[in-house]
């Protein structure tokens, strides 16, 4: 298979959020704000996850509708910096 060019590439955005049980709380957050159309939009991968924290890679256009559902979550999570490369993190 013929790799993209990269202006048909998605566009990544890498979202550094804080709080608990962020694997379960992130994915519900969003189905709930955006629905399940959204959540296939914001094209959310998982790169890194501690008990610090955690590193998610979302697609550029979705990183408001993102960043509003974990937002008005009910449990806190807090997106501490967003950044177009991992090394920005």
């Amino acid at each position: 298979m013929k790799a993209l060019k990269p202006s048909a590439r998605e566009n990544k955005r890498y979202l550094f959020v804080k709080g608990k049980n962020l694997r379960k709380n992130i994915e519900k957050a969003i189905l709930e704000f955006v629905g399940i159309l959204g959540f296939s939009k914001a094209g959310l991968s998982w790169i890194k996850s501690n008990k610090d924290g955690a590193i998610i890679s979302v697609n550029r256009e979705a990183v408001d509708s993102v960043r509003a559902s974990l937002a008005i979550y009910p449990e806190k999570m807090t997106v501490e910096k967003v950044s177009g490369t991992l090394k920005g993190l």
